[in-house]
């Protein structure tokens, strides 16, 4: 068996392979799409993404035969930071071949780096956060590809399972079908005589997004998920730094915050399916991708979008008031899809727990479409059944 080399991202080169690794050995698998390289540079760069403020960690890439297999990340939150039911120490970014023994040589760089970071027990993936891009896929492989939706072929769950990872918790992401008729249907919560008076949808403020609106999201967001396993608070500069990208990508259709009795309680952000404009990019926007891209956004008729961000007061769930606020934002919502032709809405991820927030979306039609897999893995005492065989070697200070 040929050597694989486990090489740590320590500068510039390897950091672009592991951007765009995934469209090296994912490329052609049905339910795929590749994400543009500079997309993947504002998620992993520490100079881009405010949440690395929050971290340390270390990257990875394997490498056989002079050929990139595999990648993984590592992280641990620093003090004062825990995540709620997850553990600090968490990995992330997991690709490879269809071969276990690279995805033993990734997992134990991850590994063993955690271990001198005095972890015990490993969550993930988060990439690289619960926040960003979490869960490895393990059903609806061939599913429409969504922006901002981790892709994994279903043999790396199998493998990762197969080194004594175990689930911690089910994300699912439901599809909402849409067609013209939601347009002729009258609001059935807010135009309630409950509702009518007190119950406002507006929409998000485009121009005073990080002057008023990102404080307001945060608000929300943090309030609503706190308690929710695995929750990490959403800082401001990591809502500012979405709003940056939110002026290019979205309609100010998409974004909706609900008011109770003049107070904002709740929000929603929609995202068009970037993938359907970007996918026979190969990633690349440069030199000629951009002409191309700013084109299609203006002219291309998106048929599928998804909800990226959603959040209500902790006070009003699970109670009949919260439940009208969900069931009106995702009323809405469909009918704001509808009206700029979209035929697929998707909202996830989703706690298979949470059964405050399953309820109403399968209420309305939602349809499960995909499910993402958080595993955990203790990290004390296994190091003789973890060992790698002899051809591996999994020294992060190998060089190429």
């Amino acid at each position: 068996m040929a050597r694989i080399e486990i090489l740590p991202v320590d500068g510039l080169s390897r950091f672009l392979v592991f951007c765009k690794l995934p469209r090296l050995i994912y490329a052609g698998a049905k339910g795929f799409a590749p994400p543009l390289d500079l997309e993947r540079w504002t998620l992993f760069a520490h100079m881009l993404n405010p949440h690395y403020k929050l971290v340390e960690d270390q990257k990875f890439l394997a490498r056989r035969d002079g050929q990139w297999v595999g990648r993984i990340s590592a992280h641990v939150y620093k003090d004062g930071i825990t995540p709620v039911g997850a553990s600090p120490a968490q990995f992330g970014a997991l690709d490879a071949i269809d071969d276990l023994e690279v995805v033993r040589a990734l997992t134990e760089a991850a590994e063993n780096w955690l271990r001198e970071k005095g972890a015990t027990r490993a969550n993930g993936p988060f990439s690289p956060t619960i926040n960003g891009e979490c869960g490895m896929l393990v059903e609806g492989f061939e599913a429409t590809p969504m922006i901002f939706m981790p892709w994994h072929p279903p043999y790396l769950s199998r493998h990762l399972e197969a080194l004594g990872y175990t689930k911690a918790q089910d994300l699912i992401s439901y599809r909402f079908e849409l067609d013209e008729g939601f347009l002729n249907e009258a609001p059935r919560i807010s135009n309630r005589r409950e509702w009518r008076d007190r119950l406002k949808l507006r929409p998000l403020n485009m121009d005073a997004l990080k002057t008023g609106e990102t404080a307001l999201m945060q608000e929300l967001f943090n309030d609503g998920w706190s308690g929710n396993w695995g929750f990490v608070p959403f800082t401001k500069a990591e809502f500012d730094s979405t709003a940056d990208a939110l002026k290019f990508v979205m309609p100010p259709e998409f974004g909706i915050v609900v008011e109770l009795d003049g107070v904002p309680q709740s929000f929603v952000i929609a995202l068009p399916n970037l993938f359907e404009i970007v996918a026979d990019m190969g990633g690349k926007l440069f030199p000629f991708g951009l002409p191309r891209l700013i084109s299609r956004m203006r002219h291309h008729k998106f048929n599928a979008a998804r909800i990226v961000l959603l959040g209500t007061r902790k006070a009003l769930q699970n109670s009949a008031t919260g439940g009208a606020i969900l069931l009106a934002m995702i009323e809405e919502m469909r009918r704001r899809g509808a009206s700029a032709s979209i035929k697929h809405l998707e909202a996830g991820w989703v706690l298979e727990n949470n059964l405050a927030m399953r309820k109403p979306i399968e209420m309305f039609g939602g349809k499960v479409d995909k499910i993402h897999r958080i595993y955990e893995r203790r990290l004390s005492g296994d190091g003789e059944a973890r060992r790698a065989p002899d051809s591996v070697s999994a020294n992060p200070q190998a060089t190429g």
